[in-house]
């Protein structure tokens, strides 16, 4: 017997002459109207594997946006399944397999990422990729063990049942977490309130998604996968509309900071980053350093460019650089990667990146060379 949620209605792409005669205008009309279909909800899960990879190769990659690109990924495969089963009805249980594999793996993404996000430093989440792939590797060996084409009462109902909640599960889980994250964000150094919009809409769009599959027997199956178009389709228009603000122009830009004014701004700022070691927060941007520094932003950066001969970011890369370097010289080795955290930097590729353009060589490479020149070391 074919499972609740498979119980569809389907468009007839051909004519049967068994059923009742309908007008050649009303069939086009059916017609256009299932190859529409067709096309909103496969394009939509085709540009969310596109959209994945992106994620995957824009650089800077940050571990949100490995989570991110994951989570899409696993959703446009859900909702692949769901388009081809739609149309096809008698297509390899293998494709239905795989697409229920990746549906039991949304949720856990979705936490991966609300995770990630609110430790950008790593400090709780390293393991969490392990764990997702433990996971994987879990369901894929069941899968194995009983396959869909061998156990179709088995997939389409307690697995199925077993899926649904548990997506419910992790979307709860995931919504608790960015609350409590952004309740304790100032403290933390977490990301700002425009990215902690991001990551509402996120979950609010994996959460329509949720609710279209679960009332699928209410409306219609391919409403899941029209509903993950729907938010793809959105979330790009708002971002390619969106709008930059125009910086204000403020009254001393075209003005040259006095030299005993800068001096005593630039010696302030150096206090500043050497008393608090703020250089060590990843998220540090130049309007917080103005802020503490009572300066308006626009101020500090003349400061730094006019007075300083750099930039906030190169300036800031700098510190973080000095910084890696004491660690590197002490005696006993400290790991590679506690030493890009410590010092400040997002991830790896960023540290490893940032060293070699200043220093010329790897930090590796750096550590072997002073060990060279101090064999006491």
């Amino acid at each position: 017997m074919r499972p609740k949620t498979d119980i569809i209605q389907r468009t007839e792409f051909s004519y049967n002459p068994l059923a009742p005669f309908r007008p050649p205008s009303l069939a086009m009309a059916s017609m256009f109207e299932s190859y529409l279909l067709f096309f909103f909800a496969g394009l939509g899960a085709f540009n969310g594997v596109a959209l994945s990879l992106y994620l995957l190769w824009r650089q800077p990659v940050t571990p949100a946006q490995r989570w991110l690109a994951a989570l899409v990924l696993m959703l446009s495969l859900r909702t692949g399944k769901s388009v081809l089963f739609y149309f096809w009805p008698e297509i390899s249980k293998l494709v239905l397999q795989i697409g229920l594999t990746a549906c039991f793996l949304i949720g856990v993404c979705l936490i991966g990422f609300v995770r990630a996000w609110a430790d950008p430093k790593r400090q709780h989440t390293r393991y969490d990729p392990a764990l997702t792939l433990s996971l994987l590797a879990l369901a894929t060996g069941f899968g194995v063990a009983y396959p869909y084409t061998d156990n179709v009462s088995l997939w389409a109902g307690p697995v199925w049942r077993f899926i649904q909640v548990g997506w419910l599960v992790c979307l709860l889980v995931a919504s608790w977490l960015f609350f409590r994250a952004t309740r304790q964000g100032h403290a933390r150094g977490a990301p700002d309130a425009l990215t902690s919009t991001h990551v509402a809409s996120v979950i609010a769009g994996v959460a329509l998604i949720w609710l279209a599959y679960v009332t699928a027997g209410l409306t219609s199956y391919i409403v899941g996968a029209l509903s993950f178009s729907v938010v793809l389709y959105l979330s790009g228009v708002v971002v390619l509309t969106r709008r930059k603000p125009r910086p204000a122009i403020a009254p001393y830009q075209d003005r040259k900071i006095d030299s005993t004014e800068a001096e005593a701004a630039l010696q302030a700022l150096h206090k500043l980053m050497a008393d608090e070691h703020l250089y060590k927060n990843a998220g540090l941007t130049l309007s917080k350093v103005a802020s503490r520094l009572n300066l308006p932003p626009a101020r500090l950066s003349q400061l730094l460019n006019d007075n300083h001969k750099t930039a906030f970011k190169p300036y800031l890369a700098q510190l973080r650089i000095e910084a890696a370097k004491q660690l590197l010289r002490a005696p006993a080795p400290v790991p590679m990667e506690h030493v890009a955290e410590a010092s400040g930097f997002l991830s790896m590729s960023t540290f490893y990146s940032s060293f070699k353009k200043a220093e010329g060589m790897t930090p590796a490479a750096w550590r072997l060379a002073q060990t060279r020149l101090d064999p006491s070391s």
